[in-house]
């Protein structure tokens, strides 16, 4: 290739690069997002075995009885602290918010450059703790499960994704990118046993099909 051209096409390659770094979109080295490691596989199963199945119920939910993104620690708040536990060489402002940063997505295998990309994921979602017992804990009880830093139950991921999530449970929706099912399903039991929620028939059945490949 004469070396004209192939000094525009490096030149091109670089634009689109730094369009895409612009975006927040990396395709760099990715980050590790630092879910703290579920149970495994076999405690899994044993849990999920010993969890009760009933039909879920969603009469009366509003996500706002689950106060979440509580103050951790200084002017930290879950949301905060969750971004710097995920990230790599992220810096904060006086406020605790982030300002610059690199955020790997678990679920969809994407790493993102802005934290306004990110969302915060609750494995259980509070829609679904609500219809699987939590419309009968406190206010405190529920509280601590929104914001729990130590179950691995919160996880920073790109936005759109958890979006798509929504309250969705693992008979109806899973992470695009296969390799993490087993973390995610083991996380999910985890959470579900710790909290005393119950299971659906069609979770269950989803839960023990994904938990027999890992």
């Amino acid at each position: 290739m004469p070396k004209f051209y192939a000094r525009r096409r490096l030149g091109f390659l670089a634009a689109f690069t730094g369009l895409i770094a612009s975006a927040g979109l990396l395709n760099g080295p990715a980050a590790s997002a630092a879910l703290p490691t579920p149970v495994s596989a076999a405690t899994a199963r044993t849990y999920l075995s010993s969890l009760t199945v009933a039909t879920e119920d969603r009469t009366g939910y509003d996500r706002d009885l689950f106060p979440h993104w509580i103050t951790q620690s200084g002017s930290c708040n879950t949301r905060e602290t969750i971004l710097k536990r995920d990230g790599t060489d992220v810096v904060t402002d006086s406020s605790c918010a982030a300002t610059s940063g690199s955020w790997y997505s678990p679920y969809d295998g994407a790493t993102w450059s802005a934290a306004s990309d990110v969302d915060i994921d609750h494995v259980v979602p509070l829609a679904e703790a609500w219809d699987s017992g939590a419309d009968s804990w406190t206010t405190s009880r529920r509280q601590s499960f929104a914001n729990d830093l130590t179950r691995p139950q919160l996880l920073a991921v790109t936005d759109n994704v958890n979006q798509s999530k929504g309250d969705q449970d693992p008979a109806t929706w899973m992470p695009s990118r296969s390799a993490y099912r087993c973390t995610y399903v083991r996380a999910w039991v985890q959470v579900k046993h710790y909290y005393d929620l119950s299971v659906d028939s069609a979770e269950k059945s989803a839960l023990q099909g994904y938990l027999a490949d890992c």
